[in-house]
């Protein structure tokens, strides 16, 4: 009886160890390649539990996901000879798990064939164009044609590509310097010409605005002096009026109004006593000729 129990329990345990080799769980994030003695019995892209042959069957799990391929900075050189560094991304997955597993084995070797596809397309391609054009309108053209060219290629090795994107572009580090002096000087030149633009327009509104100064003094001063002279010419009627009525009165206030502006307070004249200046300071009457 207690041989019976010890081999049930063998057989037990042996049971389970076998359920454990033939049975795998596949994710919904997996997909996976049976192998028998190295010959491929089948793929699966079903999550679920499996069974396979125990000991004499093996199972890879490769990943079904969209994957990113972060490829290095390489340095380009383009249809005008100039040096550019470029970054590019791509984003792919395992189509064919099986051709996957053959050709490139792991995700590493896939990334490295990845690297050597897209650099060579990419550099093929940015020999085609100048660089203004890369830097501005071509660089989304440019990146469908690489993805384009570059996919054919991806599927000998099970792989799906589905983009190419440029991360970051710019100019070796020994070019910068020489550019950004360029762009500067080509800023500043800019800058002059819209500054002696400027000066030139200022120059126009200044001269306009003191030709219309000088019109507006001219007219102003034709019109004071059209005013002065009427003026002059009223007051001359009126003396005149004022004389041909009383010729002595207007002879006396005339008089009037020079001592006023003359014998100011405080002021000592020293004159002949025959002056004209003495006809009316002389005393009652002498005012006669």
């Amino acid at each position: 009886m207690r041989i019976a129990g010890y081999a049930a329990i063998a057989l037990a345990v042996i049971a389970a160890f076998v359920v454990v080799q033939a049975a795998f769980i596949i994710d919904e994030r997996q997909q996976a390649v049976i192998l028998q003695f190295g010959q491929h019995v089948r793929t699966i892209q079903e999550p679920g539990l499996h069974l396979k042959l125990p000991f004499i069957q093996n199972v890879f799990f490769f990943d079904r996901r969209i994957l990113m391929a972060d490829g290095s900075v390489d340095e380009y050189l383009t249809l005008d000879k100039k040096r550019l560094l470029v970054d590019h991304i791509s984003r792919w997955r395992i189509e064919d798990p099986l051709l996957f597993y053959q050709t490139v084995r792991t995700e590493t070797g896939a990334l490295a064939r990845l690297e050597q596809i897209i650099g060579s397309k990419l550099r093929q391609e940015i020999a085609r164009h100048n660089f203004i054009e890369i830097i501005r309108e071509q660089r989304e053209t440019i990146m469908a044609t690489v993805t384009g060219e570059a996919k054919p290629l991806a599927e000998r090795f099970g792989i799906a590509l589905l983009d190419v994107r440029v991360k970051r572009l710019d100019l070796p580090t020994e070019v910068q310097d020489s550019v950004f002096a360029r762009m500067e000087a080509e800023r500043r030149r800019i800058a002059m010409r819209y500054r002696a633009e400027g000066e030139e327009k200022a120059r126009e509104v200044r001269a306009e605005a003191d030709k219309e100064r000088e019109i507006i003094l001219a007219t102003a001063y034709r019109e004071a002096q059209g005013l002065r002279g009427e003026g002059d010419a009223r007051s001359t009627r009126l003396y005149a009026e004022a004389f041909g009525q009383d010729p002595d009165f207007y002879g006396f206030l005339r008089r009037m109004e020079a001592y006023e502006k003359v014998l100011e307070k405080g002021t000592t004249l020293l004159l002949d006593s025959r002056s004209e200046l003495f006809r009316f300071l002389t005393g009652p009457g002498s005012g006669g000729r």
